[in-house]
């Protein structure tokens, strides 16, 4: 089973998360405010951080945002708020998931075990690519993506999203199925979750971003035309 962090000011919350993970044989720790956070994850190795935005001392993004300068732990980012700003800068910060206050405790068990299975995926799944086309080099082996001589840096969830659809070229993939294989999210994925990660990709692509093609009604589709 996993190792959780859970960062909530609301004690009451933390409790609930907590009764239902440790049921489900998680092992939980628990800080009140992203400088506890930050500071729980320099001295221990998590499996999954579950992250609130609105926060004393350090607030959830500030806090990730050192997370991230430490490891590429999976992180579940909780917010009251359903802004499109606070969900972009989530994900370009690379937090996995985005859930909107109040939830369904069930709910946030099941998105955790989708991220689990998600990581324990076998390696053998995952087969090693490497992709050109004119300045843009993509070596999935090497997580390395070259945009005309200038090697660029993505989040962990974008390099996943890039290599699923890379492995999968020519062929139309539904949001359903990008969700299930890249998030694991079964029955509880959240397309607009999808949508802002496929616009962050091509963004950050610049000017081959073009090469995701969007497949209205559909899905998404890496073309080299």
């Amino acid at each position: 089973m996993a190792k959780i962090l859970i960062c909530d000011d609301e004690a009451g919350l933390r409790t609930v998360i907590k009764k239902y993970a440790e049921s489900r044989g998680h092992t939980i720790t628990e800080a009140c405010d992203g400088a506890q956070a930050v500071e729980a994850c320099m001295s221990n190795i998590f499996d999954i951080v579950i992250m609130d935005i609105m926060m004393p001392e350090i607030d959830g993004f500030t806090a990730v945002k050192k997370i991230r300068e430490l490891s590429d732990v999976p992180v579940i980012m909780l917010s009251a708020r359903s802004d499109e700003h606070d969900r972009v800068l989530a994900f370009e910060l690379g937090v996995d998931d985005y859930v909107i206050k109040p939830f369904s405790a069930n709910e946030l068990m099941l998105r955790i075990s989708a991220i689990l299975r998600r990581l324990n995926k076998d390696a053998s799944e995952k087969d090693c690519i490497v992709f050109k086309k004119d300045g843009f080099i993509v070596d999935t082996a090497a997580y390395k993506i070259i945009i005309d001589d200038e090697q660029i840096e993505l989040s962990p969830k974008m390099y996943e999203l890039l290599f699923f659809l890379l492995r999968n070229k020519g062929i139309a993939q539904s949001r359903k199925k990008i969700l299930s294989d890249v998030w694991g999210f079964d029955y509880f994925g959240d397309e607009r979750t999808l949508d802002t990660h496929m616009k962050l990709l091509r963004k950050a692509l610049g000017q081959y971003g073009y090469l995701i093609k969007t497949l209205r009604g559909v899905g998404y589709k890496f073309e080299e035309s």
